[in-house]
């Protein structure tokens, strides 16, 4: 990578992060002053994931006058159904296991009764790709390739994953995207080491891929199976909190397991250094 590429990667990257931080400012005033996601409605916590999508969109622009680049492109079906099917794997191993240990316990119903079950499954990743499509265009869009390229992969995952947990962090923090029987401080540290985690394995399907749409739909089943689905199957037995959910130590540890095997991958993506 010659030096006036490499400057503007680096121009790229902190014109969209600073882009993505002041656009998000403007739902998370909304938010906090709501104090919760319900009360604030559906359109501001839509428009806060959008924020890195629009900001990706305008820094492409600035530099590129166009919007290719970005990972428009399907690619293969086979890193699709992988974005898909890794986070059903890996939510479903990770409640098992809960369930099959007495950490937390699976209920005997279906969370909104079965037929409503049953269009969350089918609807779901679907509604969940309207928002998080919006996330991706800009880290996986943008925000990766352009760090791979300075940095390589382990490196890239490592520093887009910190950057994307920091910006959920005033959600955690001050509105109610967190796990509230449980402290702040655990919330942010589960929450940071899972978003790292799983960042290895999206970030080697879109590089290996080609696609932003790999990581769409993964992003959109992590959340699916996850807050939908797994979280309202489990029965709190008393630790259950601090295990479960994106905020619990299952999916941090789950989060650390996935990382290492897409880390042991890495030399399978042409842009490793």
């Amino acid at each position: 990578m010659n030096m006036e590429s490499a400057n503007t990667s680096r121009k790229k990257i902190i014109t969209f992060i600073i882009l993505t931080f002041v656009l998000s400012a403007i739902p998370d005033y909304v938010l906090i002053s709501a104090g919760s996601m319900k009360a604030a409605g559906t359109i501001w916590v839509v428009f806060e994931m959008w924020c890195p999508g629009i900001a990706a969109i305008i820094t492409q622009l600035i530099f590129h006058r166009s919007l290719r680049g970005l990972g428009w492109g399907w690619g293969k079906t086979r890193y699709q159904a992988l974005g898909y099917l890794l986070p059903l794997a890996y939510t479903s191993i990770t409640y098992a296991a809960v369930w099959l240990t007495g950490l937390g316990s699976i209920s005997d119903q279906l969370p909104t009764g079965t037929m409503k079950f049953i269009a969350i499954v089918l609807a779901g990743p679907i509604f969940n790709m309207i928002a998080s499509t919006g996330e991706e265009i800009g880290w996986r869009g943008l925000l990766v390739p352009e760090l791979t390229k300075l940095t390589g992969y382990t490196r890239a995952s490592l520093i887009s994953g910190l950057i994307w947990a920091v910006w959920h962090y005033p959600g955690i923090l001050f509105v109610d995207y967190n796990n509230p029987l449980t402290p702040h401080w655990y919330s942010l540290i589960c929450f940071t080491i899972m978003i790292v985690g799983i960042s290895f394995a999206m970030n080697w399907i879109r590089l290996k891929s080609g696609s932003l749409w790999t990581a769409a739909i993964f992003h959109g089943s992590h959340n699916l199976y996850i807050q939908a689905i797994y979280d309202k199957l489990t029965v709190n037995t008393g630790i259950t909190p601090y295990i479960i959910g994106e905020f619990g130590a299952a999916l941090a540890i789950i989060g650390i397991i996935v990382a290492y095997i897409f880390w042991k991958k890495r030399g399978e993506l042409e842009l490793v250094h």
